[in-house]
């Protein structure tokens, strides 16, 4: 697999919550950090998710928002 993004980071998928059109799936990354993705529900069940299976979380982005209080 060959990809263009740059921000590629392996981890195993926590939980898997399905709707009726979209799941929200958590990512939990080495040292315990979580990734939350909202996919198609169709990607989800594609892609065979389930708690424990690995995955990688694929994050491109041309811009990245920071906030202060």
């Amino acid at each position: 697999m060959k990809l263009s993004a740059r921000n590629v980071i392996k981890g195993k998928v926590k939980k898997v919550t399905h709707g009726a059109v979209n799941s929200e799936v958590i990512v939990e990354l080495p040292g315990g950090a979580e990734v939350v993705s909202i996919i198609t529900k169709t990607s989800a069940e594609g892609l065979g998710l389930a708690v424990g299976k690995e995955v990688y979380a694929v994050i491109k982005a041309s811009n990245v928002m920071l906030a202060v209080d």
